[in-house]
């Protein structure tokens, strides 16, 4: 089981609510993927941040001549973090953008997260239809 957290934003007066779900803990699609990741979820800063890291380290190993396996090591060091801070960085873009955490839930994937939370909090599924 996987588990979620929920982000609500309710738009003024609208009883309509956005819910967005973001897994929690280590993120594989941007430990492998980094900055095409960040630019597929629109975080704008962080994938030019991560893409500047991987230029510098690139650089730095390129000037200090580093052998094979302390090249792979830096690389896959920096794609750890990407990977641990993807998630984080998916919440924090929501809560800039209004979004508050409304909980967590759990699920084999998302949707069936998201049925377990509106199946917990009925205040939410009130206005939804099946």
């Amino acid at each position: 089981m996987r588990i979620y957290s929920v982000h609500l934003r309710r738009h003024g007066l609208d009883p309509d609510r956005d819910i967005k779900l973001v897994k929690e803990g280590f993120s594989w699609p941007a430990f492998f993927l980094g900055a095409l990741w960040a630019l597929w979820h629109r975080l704008w800063g962080p994938a030019a941040v991560i893409l500047i890291a991987y230029l510098v380290v690139g650089f730095a190993v390129h000037k200090i001549s580093l052998d094979p396996l302390s090249r792979a090591a830096l690389y896959l060091g920096l794609a750890a973090i990407v990977g641990y801070l993807g998630n984080d960085l998916r919440c924090r873009k929501l809560a800039r953008l209004g979004f508050a955490l409304g909980g967590v839930a759990q699920g084999k994937d998302s949707d069936l997260a998201l049925h377990r939370y509106l199946v917990n909090t009925p205040d939410m599924a009130a206005g939804l239809r099946s």
